[in-house]
């Protein structure tokens, strides 16, 4: 009789609607990711340039890959009810980051760590395999970055010293959206009114679960990464110095000749930053930063 009522109790809390039970479902992990050491020195304005380009170039795979299985499902029931490329799409806003950045080549100058890689993946097994779960990774990515975005938007032009014109930032730049939260209301009523039996449901929400738990480990492994750096060479890693804001040379003299003109400027800003000392150090912390952009908005929304 136990096992009937726990059943009849699961039946109906599933029974509620999906972005609620979404939100719900992975809150012990956002709490999780608000509160790592990653997420409250970001908050500080903590990040370097090198961090940042990493970043925009996981989020260029990443997009592309959830797009191009959003383009290949657009007419099926199972997502068309939350389809709004013209709102939501990220890729092209992520090209001209990555051209600003990088420059004309940027093509050939970003990789794609196996992480990144790893995640790429899977969008595209669910896209081809269980499109029905692609609604886990739109909700979380689309509306966490249009809700959280915008706050780190704002410490990363001001600790990355980007121009106030939005170069480098378009990623976070819906213009297809006048009203965030009027929006959002919109895609989670769509969301809800997906058709799902309770076993999709459930599935939907253990896909939205596992992207979470991957991003709060992420943060946790570089977390332990960093303290093994600061311990110094003993452990096999150079001394890391204490991370600092990167500040603009375009006004200080420089040993071999005048300032940099805006050119010059532009390269600074495509090179400098601060590097961590090993490549795995390097992108986990950019996988934790890309975390970052949706904890903080769903916690938001």
């Amino acid at each position: 009789r136990d096992m009937e009522t726990s059943q009849t109790h699961g039946s109906e809390g599933m029974s509620r609607d999906l972005s609620e039970l979404m939100k719900e479902a992975t809150k012990e992990v956002h709490e999780r990711a608000e509160n790592t050491p990653f997420m409250k020195n970001f908050q500080k304005g903590q990040v370097s340039l090198q961090e940042f380009k990493m970043v925009t170039a996981s989020l260029y795979f990443i997009y592309s890959a959830l797009e191009e299985e959003i383009e290949r499902n657009k007419n099926k029931p199972v997502y068309a009810p939350v389809y709004f490329p013209a709102e939501l799409h990220r890729k092209a806003a992520l090209e001209k980051d990555l051209e600003y950045f990088y420059g004309s080549n940027w093509r050939k100058d970003i990789p794609c760590p196996e992480a990144t890689q790893k995640y790429v993946e899977r969008l595209h097994y669910v896209g081809k395999s269980h499109p029905e779960l692609l609604v886990a990774h739109a909700y979380t990515r689309y509306l966490g970055d249009l809700s959280g975005g915008q706050v780190l938007k704002k410490i990363a032009q001001k600790a990355l010293q980007l121009p106030s014109t939005g170069e480098g930032l378009a990623f976070f730049t819906f213009d297809g959206v006048s009203n965030a939260t009027k929006f959002k209301q919109l895609y989670r009523s769509r969301m809800n009114a997906l058709e799902m039996d309770l076993a999709t449901k459930k599935r939907v929400l253990e896909e939205g679960k596992k992207f979470f738990i991957f991003s709060v480990l992420s943060s946790q492994v570089f977390e332990a990464l960093q303290e093994l750096v600061s311990k110094g060479p003993e452990n096999g890693f150079p001394v890391q110095p204490k991370a600092e804001l990167r500040t603009r040379s375009v006004n200080k003299p420089s040993e071999h000749g005048p300032a940099p003109g805006k050119e010059s400027e532009r390269t600074n800003r495509r090179q400098t930053g601060i590097i961590p000392s090993t490549p795995l150090v390097r992108w986990i912390l950019a996988l934790s930063f890309l975390a970052t952009t949706v904890a903080v908005g769903l916690f938001a929304m």
